[in-house]
């Protein structure tokens, strides 16, 4: 039976999806509230629609006879949009609104974690009332993480002791006004992420990938959605051990085990601390860059995960080329606090060379293609170490130039890498 396959979203996550779509035997269509002209030209069709609006997303889905859809990023999970295809028959891979609070919210997710005694749960708190939260601060012992508890993009966090001081910490709150907070230890170490598929009962991860947040080189610079990300040929990433991977591993089948019937991507953000590996979120959705990491090596169809999803199945077993994957992506300058957009995307699939090109948020236009004011393109290298990987994704971005666009250079660069090796030698030591 062939596929009829609706992909929701229009981000370079969404891109990645749509690659290792195209490689199967599925047709497959796309909407989105931006138009990615990569999906564009892979899609049979793509419609501009509000994707946290069920109704528009069923009323498209119906109208392509789609047999299956795939919800990309996490805005429509939290809208119902993975129930309301399912209440019309067509099989959504994601969470429907209620699971998906696994990321939506935090004070629910540390509360779950707490009450079905998931590992690498942090000490933690929640809070309703902004003064209460600053009275916690100025009483903690140590440093502590400040979360908002509903959906922020990634930016949303603070660390006090890195970021932040407490009184800035606690002028934030103030500030942001927000209606729920989490605040919990500081976690010290390195982080990585181990995105699982998962359905009836059965969970299937990928290899582990880096994420780096920080706008600037060296980690410096506010958060943003992720200026870059690495894997390696193998599970683990450099820094970590076999052990650190399964002890990930474990955290993800007892959240699974413990989140009845849900059906989609497990994301585990991970801290590998001196006490080991803790949760430092959930996501209920690929990552962004992560995916673009993490589809490209995947060597088992897409489409047979999806199709052993919806038939109540056992999902196949995953197999990954062993290599290494370095993203970098290219965002319009000033981004995140102050970007500019207007600048003229010169590279192209054509002359990206050995590297993969997926866009994010562009603007085409007759003349060409042109940034906005989010994450612009992301080009990812692959070979069979990461320091060939990573010179193949500069190789590309010679390409794309540098005129209104900030990347960071330094990602999987060796030395980097060797950095985060050292750092967890020395927390293993003390």
């Amino acid at each position: 039976m062939s596929e009829t396959v609706l992909l929701v979203g229009g981000g370079g996550r969404e891109h990645a999806i749509a690659r290792a779509l195209a490689d199967g035997d599925a047709t497959l269509y796309a909407c989105a509230g931006n138009r990615n002209p990569g999906i564009a030209s892979i899609a049979e069709g793509f419609e501009t629609l509000e994707t946290t609006d069920p109704s528009a997303v069923v009323a498209y889905a119906e109208d392509v006879d789609a047999t299956l859809a795939v919800v990309g990023p996490e805005g429509p999970l939290a809208a119902g949009v993975a129930d309301a295809l399912d209440d019309a028959g067509i099989y959504a891979f994601g969470p429907n609104e209620a699971q998906a609070r696994i990321e939506t919210d935090k004070a629910y997710q540390r509360r779950f974690m707490r009450d079905h005694d998931v590992p690498g749960c942090p000490e933690f708190e929640t809070f309703d009332d902004v003064e209460a939260a600053c009275e916690y601060i100025d009483a903690a012992d140590g440093d502590l993480a400040v979360k908002p508890a509903g959906l922020t993009g990634g930016k949303g966090v603070r660390v006090i002791g890195d970021q932040v001081t407490a009184e800035e910490a606690k002028t934030y709150l103030r500030d942001a006004d927000y209606d729920r907070v989490v605040l919990e230890e500081r976690l010290v170490g390195e982080e990585f992420t181990v995105q699982a598929f998962v359905a009836n009962g059965d969970l299937r991860v990928t290899p582990a990938v880096q994420d780096h947040k920080r706008a600037y080189e060296g980690d410096e610079g506010p958060n943003t959605g992720g200026m870059g990300s690495y894997s390696d040929a193998d599970s683990a990433l450099p820094f970590m051990t076999d052990d650190d991977y399964e002890a990930a591993l474990n955290v993800l089948e007892a959240t699974v085990d413990a989140l009845d019937g849900y059906k989609g991507v497990l994301y585990g953000q991970f801290m590998l601390t001196a006490d080991g590996v803790k949760v430092v979120e959930f996501n209920a959705r690929l990552g962004d860059p992560e995916a673009m990491n993490t589809l490209p090596v995947l060597d088992t169809d897409f489409l047979d995960v999806l199709v052993a999803a919806r038939e109540g199945e056992s999902l196949p077993g995953l197999s990954f080329a062993p290599n290494a994957t370095v993203c970098k992506y290219a965002v319009p300058e000033g981004y995140p606090t102050d970007p500019e957009a207007g600048a003229k995307v010169e590279i192209t699939e054509e002359n990206a060379g050995d590297a993969l090109l997926f866009y994010a948020s562009v603007d085409q236009r007759e003349d060409g293609i042109y940034t906005t004011t989010s994450r612009a393109f992301a080009v990812v290298g692959v070979a069979d170490t990461v320091t060939d990987a990573e010179a193949i994704a500069e190789d590309a971005l010679a390409v794309a130039g540098e005129e209104g666009l900030d990347v960071r250079h330094d990602i999987g660069k060796p030395d980097l890498v060797q950095r985060r090796i050292d750092h967890v030698a020395d927390l293993r030591s003390r």
